[in-house]
């Protein structure tokens, strides 16, 4: 319900117009200025064509049609296709070079925000859902484009030929022009409601779209236990009632556009009449010429087209700033985990680890690790046991500086993690997780992750060593095999042997293992251990394991329980102190 919550928080709209965003968004065309001022041009030389025709015409029937000026007539109509073929070419070029000026901010944006999301550190993937951060980066961009793209050029465009049309008409007969817009009382009050209930519906729409899209991402990710329990009926009722909702505030909308857009038209129609009757009177008392009325009768149907743009740009502007405050509200958040002003760079390592009475918190007051303090030296091989829940993976996130302690200070080879450069630090870190990310394409990739400096040897002999060799063999392509999005077709015990394959292949002087063989049958584990021996040798390394049987082999075994250190030893000590490994290891035999 707080996620649902957060959700429909999450669309509430801003002002329909913000300036500051609207200056912030328009820092992303800076580099494409020459082609926005192009465009606008074309623009101009757009709108210039459009306002020509009907004074062309006003002239064909005025001056040649009723001076039987054949030749007059003749090149009155090669002048208005003239204007007609321009017209239609800088709109050509107009769209696609504002379009492609867009396109090319957008991608810019897009780009600063996929860099600025891999930036920031783990606490805020806590705090930020999945399908929030890709709402972001995809669909509030693919809005903000709609803005660039069309909606505030064809803004510009629609309010220029307003002023056009009007500049025109009274330059024709200011008489006509004043009855031409006697209906804008009547226009301006239906345009200020429909535009008030469309913003409200829009706000409701969105909202329950958010509902619907969360709802729909949790049970298709749920979907193996809402079958198994047997709950396909109530999540359907459910989900009928949103995608209900969602319905009718479409079909609101749908009402919205099917009684003002005709009321447009409506008053169009009325304007057109007016001027006829008014304007044929007028010829009547040949106050004005017939090619007049002509003219201000397409001067009408100019002057309501933009009308009704403008009521159509008005939603598309409100969706681009509600989704530019949420753009921008994610590119403001800074990293939790700040680098020092000058990092360092060790290029070799030796290995040394130290916590020194580290406490930290993922909660405030809610501490993880309570005072640790160890010492791991270079080349040593420490295993971390204990319950769930009794800060061993915390040892980890500190280490990899994934979370900053609260107090104390983590060091390796007597560098505070803190004055590291995290990239750097992390690429002295080989790392194997329980749970196994898998990329989608090959096999190769997963083991490389597109590094380059990994040749395609070295991976066979990482595949070798952990015993991977049989399972990829047998996949068509072998260490080209497809592999579908988080290996979905590969067994949980064969993804993880991909991950030690992985931690070879980087051949990291740090290797870090969380529950890595948690997964596999107890034959390959006999195998890999067999491997990490060999792995290991002038390696440091810390080893999370719940399986005692894994390791018994390290040099020193460290005991926690609720965030502090209550044992050290190695396997043969700590079962003679008779304590909690010692109990740990008679539930497990």
């Amino acid at each position: 319900m707080k996620e649902e919550q957060g959700h429909q928080d999450e669309e509430l709209l801003g002002k329909a117009y913000d300036g500051q965003l609207m200056r912030r968004l328009l820092r992303y065309l800076a580099p494409y200025r020459w082609w926005v001022v192009v465009s606008l041009l074309l623009l101009f030389l757009t709108t210039g064509m459009q306002l020509l025709g009907p004074y062309i015409t006003k002239v064909a029937i005025d001056t040649h049609i009723a001076a039987h000026d054949l030749h007059g007539l003749n090149l009155a109509v090669l002048a208005y296709l003239v204007t007609v073929l321009i017209g239609f070419l800088s709109q050509y070029a107009q769209s696609y070079t504002m379009q492609s000026t867009g396109q090319r901010a957008m991608h810019d944006l897009r780009t600063q925000l996929f860099t600025h999301v891999q930036r920031q550190d783990l606490a805020f993937f806590d705090r930020n859902p999945v399908g929030r951060l890709m709402t972001r980066v995809i669909n509030d961009v693919e809005t903000l484009n709609e803005l660039f793209g069309s909606g505030m050029v064809a803004l510009l465009g629609d309010l220029l030929m307003l002023i056009g049309v009007a500049v025109a008409m009274l330059a024709l007969d200011w008489r006509l022009a004043v009855i031409s817009f006697a209906t804008f009382p009547f226009i301006l009050p239906a345009t200020a409601a429909y535009r008030k209930r469309a913003r409200e519906n829009y706000r409701d729409s969105r909202r329950i779209l958010a509902r619907m899209n969360a709802f729909l991402q949790e049970n298709i990710s749920g979907m193996a236990t809402i079958q198994a329990f047997g709950q396909e009926a109530r999540h359907f009722r459910r989900f009928k009632e949103i995608n209900a909702q969602h319905r009718d505030a479409l079909l609101q909308s749908i009402q919205y556009n099917a009684v003002f857009f005709p009321s447009i038209e409506l008053f169009s129609a009325i304007t057109v009449g007016i001027v006829l009757w008014v304007g044929g009177a007028m010829i009547l008392d040949e106050q004005v010429l017939p090619g007049v009325i002509i003219a201000f009768v397409q001067y009408v149907n100019r002057l309501f087209a933009p009308i009704r743009d403008l009521a159509e740009k008005y939603n598309i502007l409100q969706a681009a700033m509600a989704s530019s405050e949420r753009v921008f509200k994610l590119l403001d958040v800074q990293e939790s985990l700040a680098g020092p002003a000058t990092p360092t760079h060790p290029l070799r390592l030796r290995g040394e680890i130290e916590f020194r009475d580290v406490w930290l918190s993922y909660a405030v007051g809610e501490p993880v690790l309570k005072g640790i303090s160890l010492r791991v030296a270079p080349g040593e091989k420490v295993a971390l046991v204990g319950a769930t829940g009794a800060g061993k993976t915390s040892i980890i996130s500190a280490l990899c500086r994934f979370y900053d302690v609260q107090s104390g200070s983590v060091r390796i080879d007597g560098i505070d993690v803190r004055e590291w450069d995290k990239r750097t630090l992390r690429r002295h870190l080989g790392l194997v997780l329980q749970d196994v990310f898998l990329f989608s394409g090959d096999i190769a990739r997963n083991i490389s992750l597109g590094d380059p400096a990994i040749s395609e040897a070295q991976m066979v002999e990482a595949v070798r060593r952990v015993h991977a060799q049989g399972f990829i063999d047998r996949l068509p392509g072998g260490l080209h095999a497809v592999v579908e999005e988080r290996g979905s077709t590969l067994s949980q015990g064969e993804r993880q042997l991909l991950s030690f394959a992985r931690a070879l292949a980087f051949d990291r002087p740090i290797l870090i293992m969380d529950e890595a063989t948690s997964s596999v049958d107890t034959a390959t584990e006999l195998l890999i251990q067999d491997a990490l021996r060999a792995l290991l040798v002038g390696r440091t390394a810390l080893i999370i394991a719940h399986r005692l049987s894994t390791i018994q082999f390290v040099d020193r075994i460290i005991v926690l329980h609720k965030g502090r250190i209550r044992e050290e030893g190695t396997h043969q000590e700590l079962l003679a102190n008779g304590g909690l490994y010692s109990r740990l290891y008679e539930l497990q035999y």
